[in-house]
């Protein structure tokens, strides 16, 4: 295949050199605005717009080096078809022609067996690109005029989502900008410095200026190591700690009463159920000291004796275990105890997605959807679900599986059994890809995508309220086409005539949007903010139901369901009883985004190898050293990898960092080999950090 390749040296200045603003596709609160320099139609740099208040010109590592990733050697630039066995990463080169010609005829094949058969047929997308463009516009046209099967999309997010929908009604916060102001911050499951860069900088000048920073997280990260406080709490125990911090708070009577009685619904019985969580008890759970939780309560409770703004900057990681939505709900109810609220650097901030309403139904067409019933797969389920027989109560089998955006086999729980599914020599497979990752390896056609360089698209936010347009820099690689014109030219080949499957990349940018936005001014800045207030629920005025925060949800009780929020363990508690005494979770390592990046050999280098990290407790118990081959294993699977004897692990967990390739692992395995399909409490989403599982040296 041809390879183009970054010159060596910088080109002489007299050579065109331009810039082009544009967006960073990855799945980050930040989403920063970009600014590409080209000369003689190559991109030589790319860096933060300075103009964009959010991005203020500084990327973090990963993307500051995207050119490594559009120009990689080992990009895949012209379409594949497998030739080796499934998973053996033997193909050839064939033409577009061929490729959408086979594809279309066995997805027809299947579709025009008779009704429902469509069903047979699976897409499976995530964040590869955070794009509405390129994500879900065009291909959510093709798969409901197909009439596919439809993915319920939750591995990542979902059940944190849940949580903040049944408690302040939507996926919305405090400004992150004010965090600035604040002078307590509690930076709970998240390590802000690897993933979530911008708000640090806020959280920096908080510093500056007197704040208290407290992570509250069960891994000694980066973030935790520059607080002035660390909790390491164990996995799943997040609402303990906060049912505690509750406790604490209505003993000492630091509570804002006034703002309760008016903006809040269901004060009464969560004051019963947080009655029952004194800190001796919580402590307990968690495995912390009773000082840290009284502490943090005090603190928490004298920033509203003083008038003094507390945020929470809440994070992801805490939510991959059983009890995820209900420790996001918990957590989410602290704020209005003590009016924090009122603050505009004051409340909580997990998600500000839902600030931003795009027009879904122009980009994805439902209405294309044939008017019978249809089935939802989960993506966390995947491995299942291709092993599952057809059935009555499921439907067909899965036949065909058309990936995009992700890469299933590395980051899907529970991966033998991934595997196991995608290597069925009856599952046609379809991977649109930059790089031969482990999922494409299993696929029968690899199709060649665009990067971010190459395509238009246009870029919502959930840590920010801005939206972001990115443009075009460069023309597509080699044979590389847009996920947009992927699934326009396989809609032609399957017949389809809608017309709506003629609109290009620019209409779809236009189309994403109302009058509230204006795309003329967005193409010539290349980002807009939107207008939100400095302290939304200063006033209540909270999207819930009721206007109010909601500590008990009617329509969680509608559903069966607790209203209240509540502890729920995990589904594998681990203690030196059970046969797997050890938790394990398994957090992005700094330098990779999910399994995005471990082939940028820069980054790679920096992250060394596979690890696990260990307590120096733990690792005595076990005779195991740093450097160490140890096995890491559970009934689910083993995986082998390198032991790093660490003070980041706390006693009792490892901490497995992600995702690598499987490829990459010294048996070829990774992490999510020895994680569970198990859900979470609401939102169906994945249970990364709920798994236990015992570690020994391995020769």
């Amino acid at each position: 295949m041809s390879k183009t390749l970054i010159p060596s040296t910088a080109p002489a200045l007299k050579l065109d050199t331009h810039f082009v603003r544009g967006a960073c596709p990855h799945d980050c609160p930040d989403t920063c605005a970009l600014v590409t320099t080209v000369q003689e139609g190559v991109a030589i740099k790319v860096h933060g717009n300075p103009k964009h208040p959010a991005t203020d010109g500084v990327l973090c590592t990963k993307v500051s080096r995207y050119t490594e990733r559009t120009y990689h050697p080992e990009r895949i630039l012209q379409p594949l078809r497998r030739t080796g066995p499934k998973g053996s990463g033997q193909f050839e080169a064939v033409s577009w022609e061929l490729a959408l010609t086979t594809i279309a005829d066995r997805l027809k094949s299947i579709a025009n067996r008779g009704p429902g058969t469509s069903q047979a047929i699976l897409p499976y997308s995530y964040a590869g690109t955070m794009g509405l463009v390129q994500g879900e516009s065009m291909a959510s046209r093709f798969f409901n005029r197909l009439g596919a099967s439809q993915l319920e999309r939750t591995i990542c997010a979902s059940a944190g989502g849940e949580g903040l929908i049944y408690t302040l009604g939507a996926k919305v916060g405090m400004r992150v900008e004010f965090f600035a102001e604040s002078k307590l911050i509690l930076i709970w499951g998240s390590n802000a410095i690897g993933s979530n860069l911008h708000f640090w900088r806020h959280v920096q000048t908080a510093k500056r200026n007197g704040a208290k920073v407290v992570c509250i997280d069960p891994r000694r990260t980066e973030t935790a190591e520059k607080c002035h406080e660390h909790i390491a709490l164990r996995p799943g125990t997040d609402s303990a700690l906060a049912f505690a911090l509750m406790h604490q708070l209505i003993a000492a009577d630091c509570l804002d009463h006034d703002y309760i009685e008016k903006h809040t619904l269901g004060w009464d019985a969560l004051r019963l159920r947080a009655l029952e969580w004194h800190p001796e008890r919580a402590a307990e759970v968690c495995g912390i000291p009773v000082s840290q939780i009284t502490d943090l309560a005090r603190d928490y409770g004298d920033a509203m004796r003083q008038g003094e703004p507390a945020a929470i900057r809440l994070n992801y990681g805490m939510q991959r275990v059983r009890g995820g939505a209900n420790a996001v709900r918990a957590i989410a109810c602290l704020p209005a105890l003590i009016g924090a609220w009122k603050h505009r650097a004051g409340g909580l901030l997990l998600s500000s997605s839902n600030t931003h309403v795009f027009d879904r139904s122009a980009l994805h067409r439902p209405d294309l959807r044939p008017d019978v019933p249809c089935r939802t797969i989960n993506m966390s389920t995947i491995g299942d679900a291709l092993l599952k027989p057809a059935s009555s109560d499921y439907g067909p089998a899965i036949e065909a599986l058309i990936v995009y955006n992700s890469n299933p086999v590395a980051v899907a729980p529970d991966s033998s059994k991934v595997v196991q599914g995608f290597a069925r020599e009856d599952l046609f497979t379809v991977v649109l890809e930059h790089f031969q990752t482990d999922t494409a390896d299993y696929a029968d056609f690899i199709l060649p995508a665009t990067t971010q360089l190459e395509h238009w698209d246009i870029h919502t936010t959930y840590g920010h309220t801005d939206i972001v347009l990115n443009q075009p820099v460069i023309a597509p690689l080699g044979q590389a086409k847009s996920n947009t014109a992927i699934f326009r030219a396989l809609a032609k080949h399957m017949g389809f005539t809608d017309t709506c499957f003629d609109d290009d990349d620019v209409t779809l940018c236009r189309a994403a949007f109302d009058s509230r936005v204006d795309f003329d001014f967005l193409l010539n800045q290349g980002f807009v903010s939107l207008p939100t207030p400095d302290a939304p629920y200063a006033n209540g005025n909270f999207p819930t139901p009721s206007g109010r925060c909601e500590f008990f949800s009617p329509r969680l009780v509608q559903q069966g369901l607790d209203g209240l929020p509540d502890y729920v363990p995990n589904f594998e508690p681990a203690n030196s009883n059970h046969h797997f005494p050890l938790a394990m979770i398994s957090p992005p390592a700094r330098n990779f985004l999910n399994s995005s990046f471990v082939n940028i050999k820069s980054l790679r280098d920096i992250e060394d190898e596979p690890h696990i990290e260990i307590s120096e407790v733990d690792a005595a118990h076990r005779h195991i050293q740093t450097g160490d081959r140890v096995r890491v294993f559970n009934d689910r699977g083993h995986y082998h990898c390198k032991a790093k004897v660490s003070p980041r692990a706390r006693l009792g967990v490892v901490n497995g960092l992600g995702v690598w390739w499987r490829k990459l692992g010294l048996n070829g395995t990774n992490v999510n080999e020895l994680t569970s399909q198990s859900l979470t409490d609401l939102g169906h989403a994945p249970t990364f950090y709920d798994c236990a599982v015992e570690v020994e040296k391995f020769s």
